[in-house]
């Protein structure tokens, strides 16, 4: 039943970028922000986890768990360090997966030639 939440959440997720694709004129990078801003709010009302103990990594693995990472790690920071906190904890927080995705942009610089759609 877990596996049906997450396809079911994660699909609802999708399609509501595919419907803002295909319905408005928003480009995809103002989309993916949006999403990410929409996951920082969820978790910094306290609503976020709520619907990860739901919905697993139907919610966590779209950019809206990046956006929620990043907004759990500053609250973190602010309550340990301060202000400063608020700069550094969502970058704590989010370090591996930059760090991955760096690394994996840089195998698939190497494996494969970019060039431009004709």
């Amino acid at each position: 039943m877990t596996y049906l939440w997450v396809f079911l959440v994660g699909g609802f997720v999708c399609m509501i970028g595919e419907l803002l694709i295909i319905t408005t004129n928003i480009t995809s990078a103002r989309i993916l922000v949006s999403f990410e801003l929409a996951g920082l709010f969820l978790q910094a009302i306290g609503v976020f986890d709520y619907i990860s103990d739901f919905a697993k990594a139907g919610i966590n693995v779209p950019i809206v768990g990046f956006g929620a990472s990043l907004a759990k790690g500053a609250i973190g920071a602010v309550k340990t360090h301060g202000l400063l906190g608020a700069f550094t904890g969502g970058l704590t927080a989010t370090a591996g997966g930059i760090a991955g995705a760096i690394f994996f942009a840089f195998v698939f610089a190497l494996i494969f030639k970019s060039h431009t759609k004709k």
